[in-house]
Parts: C-alpha cells; structure tokens; sequence
C-alpha cells in the first residue's frame, strides 16, 4: 500500500495526484432526495472521475425496513463493495453533490463497517468540475475484490438507542436539517411525517459548515465555532440526525475532524421518530 489517507478529507488537489494509484478506489456516492425528480446513476454514466464506482445507498441498504437506505448488515455491506472492486486493504476516497451529500454518508457506513482507510472528497465534484478537471463517462465493470466487514454499533443509533437518551440524558443529540423543518415553520421533505424535532436536540444544519464559494468543509476552527453556537460540547458524546440518515453524517464528519472519532449517527433518523404516533415531538 502506499500513503495514507489525508484524515478525513482530501483535496481535489490530492485526489488528482493520487489518482490510479492501484490501492486506491473513488466511489461516486452522489444521492437526491426524491422530491428532485434526479437519476443519480445516470448523471454518473455521463461524467465521472476517471476510475470511480458508483455507490448507491439506496440500493446498498436494507430492504426488510420500510424506511429509506437504512444500513445492510455486514455481509452484504462486504459483498456490495467487494462487487464495486474494493478490497480489505483498499483506500477509499468518496465524492458527492453540495455539502458532501453523500460523501459523508457513505464515509461514515464504511467506518461503521469497520473500514477506516476512507476518506471524504472536500468540495466534491463540483469543485472538480470546476477546477477543469478529468472526468470519463460509461459505466465501469470492475473485477470483484474480497472485502471483510464488522459491524461497529457504537456508531449506529437506532430508535431504542434515542428513546434512551431521552431517558437517560447521556449523550447530545444534533439534527442537521434546515431551522424551518427544526422548528416545524416549513413542511417535511417527505410524505406523512410530523414536523418538529426530538425534545432537546440542538440545530446545526449541515450546509453551515461549508464555504459559500468553493463547498469546501469550513476550517476545523470554524466548524468548532459552528458546533459551539449550536450549543453543543463537542467533548461529550453525541449523536447526530437528520431527515433520513444522510446529512447527519456530515456533522459526525465535522465532529471527527474536532476529535469527537465516536460521534453516532441516528440511521432512521426524522423519517422513523417523526413517522411514528408514539415518539415525543418538540417544535
């Protein structure tokens, strides 16, 4: 293997030099929300970085819950990316749309998956693009890799997970959307959820911690301000959330880089609390 990984983002200027190294794999993990009426995957067929693999968390996810790209087990997490090409030993380097969704996402499922050798794309492909750098169209066909995966559940909240928080009030609970959909001053994204957050969670929405100009991740120092404004410690345990499991992973990604490397994120997330009659809502 060669060097490691920038932890846990990499510039375009990094990915371009390290670009084809044969231990390192680029994974395209772009994802819209349903409301956008976008084919992810076929925006991938048309331009891509050279080399990379498309990663649908949609598909990658299990589909015994009636709830959006929620976390296969290990097994089939090993055969998805193993299918993608992705060895054990493989570097991992992910790309998304704005705000690194889902970047973060698919970032924070490989650690959950024990994979550590993973990092983020900071600013994305539209940095990339940008930047007028390479790109392929077509989709690839890689030769399948073994890949090994354990399942790391301190980093994965699930429903029974937060209704003990609430309990026993031992850990931070950050929601990473907007402050309307926090506050239930503007509709949920999707279909026959309540508005409101969970009583005593705190608002960070995900796209504050990006630079206008470029998308790229605001400086550590920036990003602990951020954190901190919110009202949150990030010296204490926390678990973020969202809308359904995918921008909460930024904030978890924001928290690493602050040093906060066990930050949970809640895999349901407002889909499942805000979906069910019998979880309290605050507004």
């Amino acid at each position: 293997m060669t060097d490691s990984l920038p932890d846990p983002l990499v510039t375009t200027e990094w990915l371009a030099a390290h670009l084809g190294e044969p231990d390192l794999k680029v994974v395209d993990a772009t994802f819209y929300l349903p409301h956008l009426e976008r084919d992810a995957r076929a925006e991938f067929a048309q331009a891509h970085v050279p080399g990379a693999v498309f990663f649908d968390i949609d598909a990658v996810a299990d589909h015994a819950i009636p709830l959006p790209h929620m976390l296969p087990d290990a097994r089939a997490f090993a055969d998805a990316v193993g299918a993608l090409g992705i060895g054990g030993g493989d570097r991992v380097v992910a790309y998304g749309g704005r705000g690194l969704i889902a970047s973060a996402r698919v970032w924070w499922t490989f650690r959950a998956f024990g994979h550590d050798r993973v990092a983020v794309l900071d600013g994305g492909l539209g940095k990339w693009n940008t930047e007028g750098r390479p790109l392929e169209s077509g989709m690839p066909a890689p030769a399948p890799r073994p890949f090994t995966a354990i399942f790391h559940k301190e980093l994965v909240a699930d429903l029974t997970r937060m209704l003990a928080i609430l309990d026993r009030r031992d850990a931070q609970i950050v929601d990473a959307r907007s402050r309307g959909r926090f506050t239930a001053t503007e509709p949920e994204i999707r279909p026959g959820l309540r508005g409101g957050h969970i009583p005593g969670s705190m608002n960070l929405p995900y796209n504050e911690l990006f630079r206008a100009a470029d998308d790229a991740m605001l400086p550590a120092d920036d990003v602990r301000g951020a954190f901190t404004r919110a009202g949150l410690d990030p010296a204490k345990p926390v678990v973020a959330t969202c809308g359904s499991g995918v921008s909460a992973a930024v904030l978890a990604l924001g928290l690493y880089r602050l040093g906060r490397r066990d930050a949970a994120v809640y895999d349901g997330s407002w889909t499942e609390w805000g979906g069910r009659p019998d979880t309290p809502v605050a507004t």
